[in-house]
């Protein structure tokens, strides 16, 4: 159990308990792992990860993932990898997951602390997106695998079309796919025309927002736009890469992290 004994939970813990409960539809056997799982890292900050979202949703994305996999799996048996794997980054997109979680109506459910509500909760379509990850895991720790096979097939599993499994047609689709995954669009700017008339180069910068991506040249404004996407996406998919890494070190430092504290305490029982 994530939180310990309910006895000791909050006024507005055992409300949005309670809210929290009535949406996922069902009732917890242990109540504090769906308490984790609503609750924003910064309504516990200096107490330990697993009173967060943080652990769950790190457990859920791969709980929704076989889910949805499988879903996919049996429901188009004429696709093949590439075809299913589209479908698969589509429906499990942060965009999606957090317009389904807001349609739930989880922005409510969330536990924040002051530091977040005080911001505006600007982070609330990446809380939203965790929570509903964490929310799978919750459920498939508390009651198993099927119960979180019908969380899913009941929020978010109408949402697979046929339609996820078309191939991106150029760059620019390429990247719009993959910032939409956070819930953003790029945009696409002019920036400058050389040459004459006759023999024109342009020059278009690629924006997420307000961050400017990349830009790209070419004889015609749409070659340029195609560029700046080209030139985006590999310097996305290379910090893509260095992040992943560096994930992967911090995982592997924590986990000699835990042994060396395991070994000294069974040193310290010894003596």
């Amino acid at each position: 159990m994530e939180w310990g004994d309910p006895s000791t939970f909050t006024q507005e813990q055992i409300e949005k308990l309670e809210q929290a409960q009535a949406i996922v539809g069902h009732v917890f056997a242990q109540p504090g792992l769906l308490l984790s799982a609503i609750t924003h890292p910064s309504a516990v900050e200096g107490k330990p990860v697993k009173f967060s979202y943080e652990r769950l949703e790190f457990l859920g994305d791969s709980v929704l993932g076989a889910i949805v996999a499988t879903e996919a799996f049996h429901r188009y048996p004429e696709l093949d990898e590439g075809g299913l794997t589209r479908i698969k980054v589509a429906l499990v997109a942060g965009s999606s997951l957090a317009k389904v979680a807001e349609s739930l109506g989880f922005a409510d459910i969330i536990v924040f602390g002051l530091s977040e509500a005080g911001t505006g909760r600007r982070g609330l379509h990446s809380a939203l997106e965790n929570v509903y990850e964490a929310t799978v895991a919750a459920l498939y720790l508390d009651a198993g695998i099927e119960v979180a096979q019908r969380f899913v097939a009941a929020t978010l599993l109408d949402h697979m079309s046929l339609d996820m499994a078309k191939e991106p047609e150029n760059p620019k689709s390429i990247l719009q796919e993959k910032l939409q995954e956070d819930g953003i669009t790029p945009t696409y700017k002019l920036v400058e025309t050389q040459g004459p008339p006759h023999d024109r180069t342009f020059i278009t910068q690629v924006y997420a927002g307000l961050q400017a991506l990349a830009r790209g040249v070419g004889r015609t404004k749409k070659e340029s736009e195609s560029q700046a996407a080209e030139k985006a996406l590999r310097s996305i998919e290379a910090a893509d890469a260095e992040l992943k890494k560096t994930e992967k070190a911090r995982r592997k430092a924590e986990k000699a992290q835990a042994k060396k504290a395991e070994r000294e305490a069974r040193r310290t029982q010894k003596d």
